[in-house]
């Protein structure tokens, strides 16, 4: 581990005073936000609050216009000026989306293995091997020679979890990852998410299932307007919300 690295060992995200515009729209507004290793944050909010503009910003998806941001001891540069260390972080942190963006194709198999071997230079039989054992680990070793086509939406969306860990990521983002998915298929990714937080891998997680977020959070961030208003534990936010705000917004989603 670098010097760099020990500089800020204590979080693997570190975003202060972070603004974000599209055009006159001012989507998020001096955000600060804090994430240590192994901590698992669920980001709730009403649609076009924010929040997956947030985590896009964390691995350079998004640009931001002022403020600082550092992931895993590297630093992002405002109004996507040339960091050395976008490509790092890119390779460090993994990231599903509500759409599942496999290769439509390449087998499963082949989905998980392509980026280990094109950017981490791992070899076919490593990056198969590898890719196996990740398939097993989200439940799904049976399917790794189908195609994406012939898997159901839940089976598909951890087909790109196990594609995301396969890159030995140290933080994992989530964008509303079962948005896309049908009521019967939703468990089944989100089984596998909570495996991840079990075994300590550092997540930031973007969902409208407020019962995940109460089980598996560390902390609750709720996001109004590009603000965060409020956060804590999930019993400080889901119980007792300090914030007006907060409790308008849960008492529309938890009454459904």
């Amino acid at each position: 581990m670098t010097d760099e690295h020990e500089t800020d060992a204590r979080h693997i995200v570190r975003m202060e005073n972070l603004n974000k515009h599209f055009g006159s729209l001012h989507v998020l507004k001096d955000v600060d936000l804090a994430v240590t290793p192994g901590e698992v944050v669920v980001i709730i909010g009403a649609s076009g609050s924010g929040k997956s503009t947030l985590i896009r910003c964390i691995n350079g998806l998004e640009e931001f216009q002022s403020g600082s941001l550092d992931v895993d001891g590297r630093q992002l540069l405002p109004n996507g000026k040339a960091s050395k260390a976008l490509q790092q972080i890119r390779t460090e942190v993994g990231m599903v989306f509500q759409q599942f963006n496999l290769f439509p194709h390449m087998t499963v198999l082949d989905n998980v293995t392509l980026a280990p071997m094109k950017v981490r230079g791992a070899s076919r039989d490593e990056a198969r091997g590898t890719a196996r054992r990740l398939l097993e680990r989200v439940g799904i070793s049976d399917q790794a020679e189908k195609y994406p086509s012939q898997l159901s939406g839940g089976q598909q969306q951890r087909v790109a979890l196990a594609r995301a860990l396969a890159m030995e990521p140290r933080l994992m983002l989530f964008d509303e990852p079962t948005s896309a998915l049908d009521p019967e298929m939703i468990g089944e990714v989100l089984d596998a998410m909570r495996e991840l937080a079990r075994e300590g891998m550092t997540m930031i997680i973007v969902t409208h299932e407020m019962n995940f977020a109460r089980e598996v959070a560390d902390r609750v961030i709720y996001i109004h307007k590009g603000e965060i208003v409020e956060q804590g534990t999930p019993d400080a936010v889901f119980d007792n919300p300090q914030n007006e705000r907060t409790q308008s917004f849960l008492a529309r989603v938890l009454t459904h």
